[in-house]
């Protein structure tokens, strides 16, 4: 891939690996800084209109009027985050989306959830290079309290990630996963 011609940005929704040395990597840094600023505003907010407004602006996206979150919330870029209509995110919940999330309609985020699209290389001289991954929260799922879901994983619709679960496989749909890792628990009839 010819990444002279695609910012690093773009590389990183192309799922392309970013180098420590890649010379663009200090704009990943800026652009955090940047959504810190409007992530600290909105968190101390307790009106839903402004925390819509704000978390709109974060991800450079229209938010749904049926869509609700409780502050904070807690995302390092913001622009690779897709929301669905009424969607509920609760209290102290963490996005890093340089590799994507999307989260599509009706989908229920409970406190502490970890949504982490982008990780590091195994190999220790490798490790500071990030590596991105999208996550997909299909529609009606439900994340429970402090479940963590890793890079590259899908959940399907209707499925249930059980409290405290470390997910780092797909969820298919309609199914209830817990544990670390999670592994299937039930089907859902």
């Amino acid at each position: 891939m010819d990444s002279t011609h695609n910012s690093i940005f773009d590389r990183l929704r192309q799922g392309e690996t970013i180098a420590a040395n890649d010379p663009h990597r200090g704009q990943l840094v800026e652009a955090s800084y940047a959504t810190m600023k409007l992530v600290q505003q909105m968190n101390l907010s307790a009106d839903p209109d402004e925390i819509k407004d704000f978390l709109g602006k974060i991800t450079n996206s229209k938010i749904d009027e049926s869509t609700a979150l409780f502050p904070p919330l807690y995302i390092n870029y913001g622009k690779n985050t897709k929301i669905g209509k009424n969607v509920f995110i609760n209290f102290g919940c963490t996005f890093l989306d340089l590799g994507g999330i999307i989260i599509e309609d009706n989908v229920l985020l409970a406190p502490g959830v970890k949504l982490l699209s982008e990780g590091h290389p195994g190999d220790p001289r490798q490790r500071e290079s990030l590596v991105p991954k999208p996550i997909r929260l299909k529609k009606n799922c439900w994340i429970s309290a402090n479940a963590t879901i890793l890079p590259g994983v899908t959940v399907g619709e209707n499925s249930i990630v059980a409290a405290g679960a470390v997910v780092n496989k797909d969820v298919p749909d309609n199914t209830i996963v817990g544990g670390i890792p999670a592994k299937v628990i039930k089907k859902i009839e």
